[in-house]
Parts: C-alpha cells; structure tokens; sequence
C-alpha cells in the first residue's frame, strides 16, 4: 500500500509545497471522521473530511470541513455564487483520483474550487484523508490552508 499511487500523488503535494510527509498508514480503513479518530487517538473536531459536490459546469467543489461538523450545501452555494450537486462515486473518482473514504484535499486530478471550514483553523493540528482510506496525514491548520489555497468559511450546519 505504500506504493499507491493516491498516496504517492499526496506525497508528491507534500514534498512540492516543502511540507514533511507525515502521513500514516494503517491496517484498517478509516471511511469516516469517527473511525479516524479512533484509530488516531485524536477528536474527531481534528479529522479534516473532505466532501465533493458537482458545482457549475460540472466543477468539482471540495468542502474540507471539520469531522464534527455537517456541511451546510445552502451555505456553500451561497458561498460560491452557484448551486451544487450531489457527486456519486464515479464522479469524485474521476476528479480527484480518489476512492470515497481516502479523498485527500490535496494531489487531485482535476484542480476543485475549495472552501476549509473555519473550525479547522482553530486547531493546532489536524488529520486529513492521504490517498487511501488505510492513510492519513497530519498537518497544522496553516498549511492545511496554505496546501488548499481555500478560503476559510463559516460552513457548518
């Protein structure tokens, strides 16, 4: 597993931007912020999950919202000025490169509009999806903004 490719793609991300790989490999998969947060001993407030919608013209739109918080799809929309689409399977791996459950905010395909949930930015540290549903990194708040170049946004239902 340490060889596939949406991990190596995030590694990639990682080493371009100067950022130490801190990524972490496990023998389970992490589908979900609660999942992750067990396996990390962490809040699952620090799981940065990252959702996909089809925005205008078929964009993809990325969500990197805090794992304690629901997205609130009205405000993103209002937030980009369009409406959005629900993103099915196919479509999320065709954009970004990645399975659902291991959508890394960073290494995609096709480069997403992007808002980070201002919650995120509070925290110190958190961990985000690496590649793989088995792979997670860990990253502070500024460079998980800096990696994004996202606006943070109040987003949270």
């Amino acid at each position: 597993m340490d060889n596939h490719e949406g991990i190596a793609r995030v590694r990639a991300a990682l080493a371009a931007a100067g950022i130490e790989d801190r990524t972490r490999l496990f023998a389970e998969p992490a589908r979900t912020s609660p999942e992750a947060a067990q396996a990390l001993a962490c809040d699952v407030a620090q799981i940065a999950k990252s959702i996909v919608f089809r925005g205008e013209g078929d964009r993809p739109v990325l969500v990197v919202a805090s794992g304690a918080n629901r997205v609130d799809e009205s405000k993103v929309a209002a937030l980009l000025g369009y409406g959005l689409g629900k993103a099915n399977a196919a479509y999320v791996r065709e954009v970004s490169g990645f399975v659902i459950g291991g959508v890394s905010p960073i290494g995609w395909l096709t480069q997403p509009a992007v808002l980070l949930d201002r919650d995120l930015l509070a925290l110190r540290e958190c961990w985000a999806a690496a590649g793989h549903p088995n792979a997670m990194m860990r990253l502070t708040s500024d460079e998980l903004q800096r990696l994004t170049q996202a606006s943070a946004a109040d987003i949270a239902a």
